[in-house]
Parts: C-alpha cells; structure tokens; sequence
C-alpha cells in the first residue's frame, strides 16, 4: 500500500496532455477537490496538462471557481462531454466562444455510459433523448460549431427508435472517498452520495488507465462491513490523503451527519415565508398522492418538501434525488443531493435505471421556457449554458410531468392580501414563447406516450392537450389580459371550465390540505372572447 499513497502534486504529474480523465461528483458531493486543484495549479505553472477531454455526468461546481470550474482555462481542454453546465460558467463559456469540442448529453446516458465502457460495450443503447436536442435529428447533443464528431446515433430495432451513445476509453479517474485501508479499499462513510464512482473505477481501469482517489483519513484494516466499500482495493492506482478544506462533505456544509445516516435528526425543513415561488410549491404539493415515488428537481421544486413539512405530510409519499437519495428530507441549495434522514442511498446509474425504467410515479421539474406545443427548454440561453442534468432521463419516463416555474423571469414584484394576487411588477424576459431555443422535452412526443403534463406557475396553471396548452386556472385578484396574456407568446386555448386557483394557496397560514380544490368561474366564455378579441396575436379558442 505505501507505494500508492502519492502527493497531489505528484498525483497531477501523472495526467499528461491529450488525457481522457472522468470525474464524479454532484454540485460539491463527492467531488475531488484537492486533486483538481493541483491540477490547476500544474497547468498555470507550466501549460500542462493540456488538451484534455473532460467526461463528467452530474454537474459539480460552485457556479465560481470550485468542482470543474477549475478546468475552465483556455488550452487546458479539447473536448467536454457533459451533463449540466450552469455550475461550471468557466467551461461554458470556453463552449459558447468556440474554444474547445462540447457536448451535452443527458446525465443518466453518461453515468450509464460509464458502465458500458466498463463491461467493453461499443454504446449505450436507450430511448432516452429521442425528439430532444440530444437526436441526432437535432443537435446530437452537440453544443457549438467546432463540436463535429458524431457521438450520437440514431437507429431502428424492431421497428421502434433507439439512440445509440458511442463509447470510448478512459485515462484517469478522480474520484473520492472517507477512509482507505492498507490494501487500497475506500469506504465512503462519510460521503452524502456513492455516486457513480464505483462504475468510473471500472471504466478506467478496463481502458487501461489510472484511477486516483482522494481520501481524508487511513486505516489498517476496515472497521465497517464489506458492503461499505464502495471502490475495491483491486480498481486503485493511487491515493491522496486531502485537506479538510479540500474535502467538504458539500459545498454549502462542511459535515452533516444526518446526510450519511450516522444520526437521525427531527424534521430539519424549516418554514418558508409567502413568495411567488411558495405559492408555486403549494399549488404542487395539491397535486402529489399519496403513496407515489417522486423526484424533485433543483429550483422551485426543491421548495415542495419544505411546505410538505409544514402541512404534515412529507410521509405520504417517497421522495428520491436522482444522484441516489430514497425518502428522507432532500437538502437544498449547494447541498442538493444530498437527503437527510434517507431510507435507502444507491449509486446514481441504479438510481437512473429505475428512473428510466419508469418506476416515478410523478416528477416536479423547474420551468424556462415553453412553447404551444408544450416543449421545454431548460438546457440554453442564448450564450448562458445551463446543460440538460437529468431532466430528460426524467421527464421522459415518469408519467406525470409537472414544470413549475415563476410567470415570467427576472425580477418581479408581487403582493398577497385577502387571498388574491396583485401583479406589481412582471419580470424582464416571457417565459411562455412562440418557439422555445432548445428542446430538452418535447411535448408532442409526450402526448404520443399518453403522459400527463402540466405547468403551474404562481399566477396561471395550464395542462398540456392535443391542441395545445391550455388555461385551467388563473389567481384569484390577476387580470387573464394584462397579467396573463399580455406577457404571452402566443394565446392559450380557453375554455369555459376555467377555475380559481384556491385561495388558500395565498394565506400565510397553513393551508390544510384535507380539501383539496378549485372554486369554479361560470359563464365566463363571454369574457374570455372580449379578452382575446382585444388582442392582436393569433389564437384558438376552444369551441
């Protein structure tokens, strides 16, 4: 074993120029801290290594300087094959200014990927990103102009569309651990997630290369069982031992015990005051059942098991992270992926096998942009990259899709009294547009799988139909022309089923959730038709 231990300094000698070097981690969990910014440091002292090609599934940065952001140096990298981008801006603006080959391909694709170059497979062979900007009818995931090698294929088995990923070899892992006994196995005790570590590892080691794994304390012999080894001893090159500072067990929290089950805690989600983005929550939460496994994405959604605490019922269904957390309290923030109280943590690709196998019964995802015919984008805007993460694995394969969402984006000025809404001040940027930008999910493939999709915002909700959108419920106090409408792309279809959102979404109390309902609006199909004969945009109306 001493002859594995090595430096930092020593451990980024070992990656030469041209290197294919995999990482694994989510937002800061698990993520190689130490080892990457050695790297940094050997490449601003002396221009190496260069010409690197990142893979990487989830993202893992602090949307500054931590996680990837330290690759993010012109010459440093040739090729980034991701998943989510926004927290790594450095490496996406290397992207969007053309300097470096980039993809981005959905998160569990890749931490598949991973293990199919382990088992020595020629690709990954999914439905997932069929219709989405990932088809090589698209984009083929790819990001820029300088981006032309096709990783993406498009082919028929049995007469159903399949998309097939290429894979390839791999150089160098990074990864990290707790503990390392004197035979090289990691233990991950202390870590919030496994991740997709244990299937770098393989793939690294079945291309040949060198897997580096950065710990923070050794043992003679392990004190855990053998299933807390997470890396075996046989798939280890090398170790570091890190810094403190280096090793947080997020990059919002230095240690939470409650995240890797070594205590149990009371409920730790604290009330959230009335905004634009509780009223989303609620107006969610009326739609969860009881007994139904769910994913919350990051954003707005993350809010719905703070209100499902306050109202008493964070115990009538599973929630799940798509990093591996099974029930328990989600973290939000720099320590999403991490769950507090989980009843069951798995690696990330068991994670998205269940997930594209179907087993969600509904998802809370956030909302960017949409479009009349029900796509959405979340993935691009114009030069900010944010990157695909698991949305399409998701939202592709659970059967009832929720995108929550703010009305419009920017700043906005809202105002809460007697249970009405009062619209002060819309943000910047329309949300619901003509055409989205991207499609990272595509509404009309949606209605082909018979899925269930809506979009609540905290002002108007729509349901996705086989005409369109359409309105099926605004906030009781906002104008449907001036609130609504005005601030459109295009007109929703109306009908004269239209209904009040519930008022008690707009109490600060607690809302009391044994009633759930909508309070009609009849005989409106007059107003509805002087709303939309007063504006110039095209439309439909439902007859």
């Amino acid at each position: 074993m001493p002859n594995r231990f090595i430096s930092a300094q020593e451990a980024a000698l070992l990656i030469a120029d041209n290197d294919t070097i995999a990482t694994a981690g989510f937002i800061g969990i698990g993520f190689a801290e130490t080892l990457a910014k050695a790297i940094e440091k050997r490449f601003l002292a002396t221009g190496h290594p260069s010409s690197l090609n990142l893979v990487y599934a989830a993202g893992q940065g602090d949307a500054e300087s931590r996680g990837l952001n330290r690759f993010g140096h012109e010459g440093m990298l040739k090729r980034v094959i991701g998943g989510h981008w926004g927290l790594a801006p450095r490496l996406g603006k290397l992207a969007i200014e053309n300097k470096i080959e980039a993809y981005n391909l959905p998160q569990g694709v890749i931490c598949h990927l991973f293990r199919d170059i382990a088992a020595g497979k020629p690709g990954t062979l999914t439905h997932v990103g069929l219709n989405t900007f990932v088809d090589p009818q698209q984009d083929g995931g790819k990001i820029n102009s300088s981006t032309h090698e096709d990783l993406v294929e498009r082919i028929e088995i049995a007469g159903s569309p399949f998309l097939l990923y290429k894979t390839f070899p791999i150089n160098i892992a990074l990864l990290r651990g707790t503990t390392v006994d004197g035979h090289g196995n990691i233990s991950m005790e202390k870590e919030a997630l496994p991740l997709e570590a244990l299937a770098i590892a393989q793939a690294v080691k079945s291309s040949g290369g060198k897997v580096i794994v950065q710990v923070e304390r050794t043992t003679e012999q392990h004190q855990v069982t053998p299933d807390r080894v997470r890396i075996p001893g046989i798939l280890v090159d090398h170790v570091v031992l890190s810094e403190a500072e280096d090793h947080p067990q997020t990059f919002a929290e230095q240690y939470n015990p409650a995240y890797c089950g070594e205590v149990r805690t009371g409920n730790p989600l604290k009330p959230i005051p009335l905004s634009a983005r509780k009223i989303i929550g609620r107006r969610a939460l009326m739609e969860l059942r009881k007994g139904s496994v769910v994913n919350l994405g990051i954003g707005i959604p993350e809010i719905i098991s703070h209100i499902a605490a306050e109202e008493g019922r964070l115990k009538e269904f599973t929630l799940t992270v798509e990093a591996g957390g099974i029930g328990g309290s989600p973290a939000s923030g720099l320590s999403f992926g991490a769950i507090a109280n989980a009843d069951a943590i798995i690696d990330q690709p068991a994670q998205f096998d269940f997930y594209d196998g179907g087993g969600l019964d509904q998802a809370f995802l956030g909302l960017a942009e949409a479009d009349p015919q029900g796509h959405i984008n979340v993935s691009r805007f114009g030069t900010r990259l944010a990157g695909c993460g698991g949305f399409i694995n998701i939202t592709q394969n659970t059967r009832d899709v929720y995108f929550l969402g703010t009305f419009t984006s920017g700043p906005q000025a809202l105002e809460v009294n007697n249970n009405q809404l009062t619209i002060i001040e819309n943000g910047p940027i329309k949300k619901f547009l003509a055409a989205v930008e991207q499609i990272t999910f595509n509404g009309q493939y949606a209605l082909e799988k018979q899925q269930n999709v809506m979009f609540i915002t905290e002002r108007a909700v729509f349901k996705l139909t086989e005409k369109g959108l359409k309105l099926l419920e605004i906030a009781p106090g906002v104008n449907l022309k001036t609130d609504i409408l005005d601030h459109m792309g295009f007109i929703p279809l109306i009908d004269d089923d239209y209904v009040l959102m519930d008022p008690r979404l707009f109490n600060d109390g607690p809302m009391n959730l044994q009633h759930v309902g909508s309070m009609p609006m009849p005989h409106m199909r007059s107003v509805w038709k002087r709303v939309l004969e007063s504006t110039s945009q095209d439309h439909e109306f439902s007859q």
